[in-house]
């Protein structure tokens, strides 16, 4: 059963100061962030992500990179993308040490689960998530292996501790990943990968036919849905007692703005999982990356920044 937290902005409630920047790698900085009234974070576990909404009203999800233990600061990383939307290139050139950030979150869609072996599979700033799940990992004296590849490699000092527990890739995992995959034992082992979406989709191949659970990823760039056909329909607002249309050309988020609920989101491709919804009524039409077969098949949640109604009415909790 999936824990839902609220979608509606909260961006408001908790601001969050920059006390550090810093180049970690070639195109990647580091951002250490604290309350400016040297009160406790919210807690978070390995492999969560946060939503900063920026100075300049843009909002994106970071994977937190740091101590888990340390109440009192969180550590992101941002890679600049030149074909981006924005962000990452003001966080990069735009954001001040002192600054102010609106949060979301945190929450987290690709959590460690028990294990006694795990393999991560990194490639370039996927290194962020995998970061704490290592430190969890190794603190718990499971048995664990790190491959990393990339052009642009952070935190590498921090990782030459674990010596030959990590294998760094500088001619990338293409040529690798077979025998990693074939080498790990499906039964207790779990495979984490993180990175761009050549990477995922090899280690998928890779992995098919491998059992449920054995291999989890999470994406900066949404799969490819396919082609879908568009039509209009109807959303219920249980809370508020108000029904909406959704028109053939619009997203339900936007939908939902334009009535006067501002819901939070960040990627707007269904990968973050920052605007999930909850569902009390209809069939979802699931267009994300994150919900499992099982999760869809369950339809108790939506992520409204690109998931639409199989019918004519959806009811949503909001």
């Amino acid at each position: 059963m999936r824990t839902l937290r609220p979608a509606v902005d909260a961006s408001a409630a908790l601001r969050l100061r920059v006390d550090a920047k810093s180049f970690v790698a070639d195109g990647v900085q580091s951002l250490v962030l604290s309350d400016p009234g040297g009160r406790r974070l919210p807690p978070w576990t390995p492999g969560a992500h946060v939503d900063l909404v920026l100075p300049n009203g843009i909002t994106r999800q970071f994977s937190l990179c740091g101590d888990r233990w340390d109440a009192y600061a969180y550590r992101v990383a941002v890679l600049r993308s030149s074909d981006g939307r924005g962000g990452s290139t003001y966080v990069h050139d735009g954001l001040r040490v002192g600054d102010l950030v609106g949060l979301g979150g945190p929450r987290n869609n690709f959590p460690l689960v028990p294990a006694p072996r795990y393999v991560f599979v990194a490639g370039g700033i996927g290194i962020t998530p995998l970061l704490p799940m290592i430190s969890q990992a190794d603190a718990l004296g499971a048995d664990w292996h790190l491959f990393y590849g990339g052009r642009s490699m952070a935190f590498l000092d921090e990782l030459s501790r674990f010596g030959d527990r990590v294998t760094v890739c500088h001619r990338g995992l293409r040529d690798l990943l077979p025998a990693v995959v074939a080498d790990t034992d499906p039964a207790g082992a779990r495979l984490y990968c993180c990175g761009p979406a050549p990477l995922l989709e090899t280690v998928e191949r890779l992995c098919a036919g491998r059992p449920a659970g054995f291999l989890r990823t999470e994406r900066f760039v949404a799969a490819d849905a396919g082609t879908v056909h568009d039509t209009a329909f109807e959303i219920a607002l249980a809370r508020s007692a108000r029904t909406v249309t959704v028109t053939a050309g619009d997203s339900v988020l936007d939908t939902l703005r334009r009535s006067g609920v501002p819901v939070l989101s960040s990627c707007q491709q269904g990968i973050c999982g920052t605007c999930e919804v909850p569902v009390l009524g209809g069939e979802v039409d699931h267009r994300d990356s994150l919900l499992d077969d099982r999760e869809r098949a369950d339809n108790t949640s939506m992520f409204v920044c690109v998931s639409r109604a199989r019918g004519p009415r959806l009811v949503l909790d909001l």
